[in-house]
């Protein structure tokens, strides 16, 4: 933890989980994986946070959602949560809500 938030090695939604691994095979394989994200504007701090009973990411994000800033920090956060360049990572679907699909590209 810094400043009370999970740094990638202690992230709350663990990088070996059954879904995260499921998902990266795919992206692997496929090349593409598109998910749904449910995003927390204003949150203390960025993380990756859990995978809701819905099947959808929870991602936290600091930016407020203005002027496209929430989704900007959110394509760079699982850019690198992914493990992938930033211009990878396209919202698709919700650019105005907190409900949003992602496409991320090998």
């Amino acid at each position: 933890m810094v400043n009370g938030c999970a740094v990638a090695n202690d992230n709350p939604i663990s990088r070996t989980s059954v879904q995260t691994d499921a998902l990266r095979r795919k992206l692997q394989a496929d090349g593409l994986l598109v998910l749904d994200v449910k995003v927390i504007p204003r949150a203390p701090c960025a993380e990756v946070a859990e995978w809701m009973a819905n099947g959808a990411l929870k991602v936290k994000v600091t930016a407020a959602p203005e002027k496209g800033k929430a989704n900007e920090e959110v394509c760079a956060l699982l850019a690198e949560y992914w493990g992938v360049p930033k211009r990878n990572v396209q919202v698709v679907l919700g650019k105005t809500s907190q409900s949003k699909r992602l496409k991320v590209l090998l």
